[in-house]
């Protein structure tokens, strides 16, 4: 068995055990008055369990001082615990770190300021134990820790998740006991990749998870109160709780779309808890004809898609309106064309740029466009028509027409 560490002849873990207590004591009474989290910690709490277990480090040191041996996985057992709670408590990781490296500290200082260079040897050879002792502690206390939060945050995702979905769905059974906010922001996000995201596995995995976790932060920076979300890296639902004026929806959405660096689109609506269902069910809808009518990045509401939204509604006309532009489907360029010269209000320069052809060429497409359907796109009279037909055609899913940024760049 090894030899104990001596000082001037004393065994050190002797030394250590006849001031234990009292030097107990002044570590908490130094945790106090240096990490100022301890300083808000209840009394008894101080005098009680943390002087407890700071008895009990000063103990497992004296051991092996003694022994001269590393902490056993039993002797650590108790900081596990005693982190575990601190977790519960919400004290700072870093806080409970300080008090471990202050104790250490206080310790070394404490037994060995009046060593002489007889005692060099068994000095050396307990700064090591020290240093052995810090990195056992520390990696006992943070794997604790963080175990514990991971499942507080855990048990504290599945209520929301759980309120969340209940009041989607409007069971007030499972909403009992649950205290909601008098109105909640309904918003149906969708969410575009982030550049990183077309990297390969497991980068793609990685940069999706932290588009997602900056999205998250945003919006809750923008809230008073904790805000429900049922998200993944594609988009889903957002619940903010409203106690007075709603969040400027605006900045609100650009900060998003800055934080994600990558597009976001949402729809917003307000409304009781017990209308939430309802709220969420228009707010899908309006962001569906938001994207189907490829609108840019931002947070729409119903006002801003009211004529869009009509349109696309399924109705008995809806078929009809559709067909109008059947005779198109053979001739993709007439249809690009059509949509292009709408899209850029009538404006026949403008649409030969963006589809990288001459005006003539345009006048041509457009006139074919009236003799195949008999809807003139220069006539006042046809455009309504024809706007309502291509938005039928949207609804309906119809051969994919080019968007006015993503032109064809090939001249009939």
């Amino acid at each position: 068995m090894a030899e104990p560490l001596t000082l001037a002849g004393c065994p050190v873990h002797e030394l250590l055990e006849r001031q234990t207590r009292r030097l107990a004591r002044q570590l908490v009474q130094a945790f106090a008055d240096e990490i100022p989290i301890y300083r808000r910690l209840p009394k008894e709490e101080l005098d009680g369990e943390i002087l407890a277990i700071v008895e009990y480090n000063l103990r497992t040191i004296g051991r092996m001082f003694r022994d001269r041996r590393s902490p056993t996985r039993a002797e650590l057992a108790p900081l596990r615990a005693s982190a575990a709670r601190r977790a519960q408590e919400g004290v700072p990781l870093e806080a409970l770190l300080a008090a471990y490296h202050l104790g250490a500290r206080v310790i070394w200082e404490h037994l060995f300021a009046g060593a002489k260079p007889d005692d060099f040897a068994d000095v050396l050879a307990a700064n090591r134990l020290v240093l052995v002792y810090t990195e056992s502690v520390t990696a006992a206390v943070c794997t604790a820790y963080v175990e514990e939060r991971e499942g507080m945050l855990s048990q504290e995702q599945h209520a929301m998740h759980a309120t969340v979905s209940a009041l989607l769905a409007g069971d007030q059974e499972a909403l009992a006991g649950v205290r909601l906010a008098a109105r909640y922001l309904v918003l149906a996000v969708a969410i575009g990749p982030h550049p990183d995201e077309r990297a390969s596995e497991p980068g793609a995995v990685i940069a999706g998870r932290r588009k997602l976790h900056r999205i998250r932060n945003m919006i809750q920076r923008h809230a008073d109160e904790q805000v429900l979300s049922v998200l993944d890296g594609t988009g889903g639902h957002v619940l903010i709780p409203l106690q007075g004026a709603e969040p400027e929806l605006a900045e609100l959405v650009e900060a998003v779309n800055t934080a994600a660096s990558a597009p976001v689109w949402m729809a917003a609506e307000v409304a009781a808890p017990d209308g939430v269902p309802g709220a969420a069910h228009l707010a899908r809808e309006v962001l569906e004809v938001v994207q189907a009518f490829r609108r840019p990045p931002g947070c729409y509401r119903l006002a801003d898609v009211l004529l869009e939204y009509q349109l696309t509604r399924p109705s008995e006309a809806t078929a009809g309106l559709a067909g109008l532009l059947d005779p198109l489907l053979d001739h993709p360029d007439l249809l690009r064309t059509l949509k292009v010269y709408l899209d850029s209000g009538l404006d026949r320069r403008r649409t030969a740029e963006l589809l990288h052809v001459h005006p003539n060429t345009v006048d041509y497409r457009l006139r074919r466009t009236a003799q195949l359907t008999g809807l003139d796109p220069v006539d006042p009279g046809h455009l309504q028509r024809i706007g309502a037909a291509l938005a039928a055609r949207r609804l309906a899913g119809p051969p994919a027409v080019l968007s006015v940024s993503e032109p064809r760049r090939r001249r009939l």
